[in-house]
């Protein structure tokens, strides 16, 4: 299906350099999008473009197609060409191929690389006859009003429900495992909602300080009211060169040093553990083989320490071939990874949308940004919640193989929702 293509001529785009790194959490306008990882990032503010993402088993290659449509008819004037400069197309797009989402193209970017590369930028896409009132006063990164929402307030209290709870939980992973009995199902990852309520909205911006404060590590992101920090890096494409995380199996941080690294070491050594992450390393394999000269995998896993949990993770790099797939259509290519679908993919859809008993939305989609070189970066929607208010809804899953506990992954479970549980309890305290 080819979706009608979103109106971007009359658009121009403008990049300047910025002399300081700016404050990017401040930069955030309401509703914008936010990536932010270990001290770099953007944000944005207002809307230049909409470009709808409609359901099919093609909606990322034809998005993508539409993404570079739509930037290819904006005016660019892009002197510093850094990753994130110039016109992009950002968003979160829903977990399940038979929804609709969408990504926008911003009219304010504001910018920065890691400390000490001196890079910082602001990117502006206007109508073209504005473009010369774009100037040197507006590079400040502080032309739109800062996200809003409650500031919080002492003794803000929250209040949790976790639905069925513990018994339905155990019900759901003992019908996934009488599945896999039967075959051909080998693996499902099952995830939980957490429905939470505080007596004032929620601020955006604080529950992304938080994040981005206590797992520098991860990338923490925000598409309207979604927020989260995923950990796993779905894709990033850098002119011919393509680059995957993935990461599957899982252990729960010790309580000291060294229990923490015995529970490292069990991980490590699990042969279940083992497994459930090769599979997940070899479909990332196969889905990139076809678009690449070369895809190589480190050898591995090494541990991926966390706040909560501690997962196995394996690089897998390409050279890609000519002509190369934009960023988001590689997303397409490798979503949903077995690290949050499960294998074989048709069987564990199918089992997910039995067993789960409500809709994924944005939870384990791809998140990230593109920019008009095709190149950008994707990951997994995890450790998130949804904002609307006074309520929040998070959600977390884990992979459940032949021989899973349901008490184990249960436990698995509580350790993923207790980062974003967290931040919103430490925004209801401020």
């Amino acid at each position: 299906m080819t979706l009608p293509r979103p109106a971007s001529e009359g658009l121009a785009s403008r990049t300047r350099p910025l002399s300081e790194a700016p404050d990017l959490l401040a930069s955030l306008g309401p509703g914008g999008f936010a990536w932010l990882h270990d001290g770099a990032g953007l944000v944005t503010a207002g809307v230049a473009a909409r470009i709808p993402v409609g359901p099919g088993p093609d909606r990322f290659a034809e998005a993508s197609e539409e993404v570079a449509a739509l930037l290819d008819a904006i005016a660019v004037d892009d002197p510093l060409r850094w990753p994130g400069t110039g016109p992009l197309a950002v968003g979160a797009l829903p977990f399940h191929r038979g929804v609709a989402g969408e990504l926008i193209v911003p009219a304010l970017i504001v910018g920065c690389s890691p400390r000490g590369t001196g890079r910082a930028w602001v990117t502006e896409t206007v109508p073209a006859e504005l473009i010369d009132d774009v100037g040197p006063g507006s590079s400040d990164g502080r032309r739109t009003p800062p996200d809003g929402g409650a500031v919080g307030g002492s003794g803000r209290g929250l209040s949790v429900d976790d639905g069925g709870g513990r018994v339905a939980w155990t019900a759901a992973v003992r019908r996934a495992l009488d599945r896999i009995a039967d075959g051909p199902l080998a693996k499902v990852v099952l995830a939980r909602e957490v429905a939470v309520e505080s007596a004032l909205p929620f601020a955006r911006r604080q529950v992304l300080a938080h994040l981005q404060e206590t797992h520098r590590s991860s990338f923490t992101y925000a598409a309207g009211g979604f927020v989260g920090s995923s950990p796993e890096l779905l894709v990033r494409r850098r002119g011919g060169r393509v680059l995957s995380r993935p990461m599957a199996g899982t252990a729960p941080r010790g309580v000291d040093r060294a229990d923490d690294e015995r529970l490292g070491s069990a991980l490590a050594s699990s042969a279940k553990e083992a497994e459930e992450h090769a599979l997940v390393v070899e479909a990332v394999r196969s889905a990139l083989e076809p678009v690449c000269r070369e895809v190589v995998a480190t050898a591995g896993p090494e541990l991926v320490r966390l706040a909560t949990v501690t997962h196995l993770a394996t690089t897998v790099a390409g050279h890609l071939a000519e002509p190369s797939p934009s960023a988001l259509a590689l997303a397409g290519l490798l979503h949903p990874t077995p690290a949050v679908g499960g294998l074989p993919r048709a069987d564990a859809l199918a089992a997910i949308a039995e067993l789960e008993g409500f809709d994924r939305g944005l939870y384990a989609g791809p998140v990230g940004w593109l920019d008009c070189r095709g190149d950008g970066d994707w990951v997994v929607a995890l450790r998130c919640a949804h904002l609307d208010g006074r309520h929040a809804r998070v959600v977390a899953g884990a992979g459940i193989v032949a021989d899973s506990d349901p008490d184990a992954e249960w436990s698995e479970t509580e350790a993923k929702l207790r980062p974003m549980l967290e931040a919103l309890s430490a925004a209801a305290r401020s």
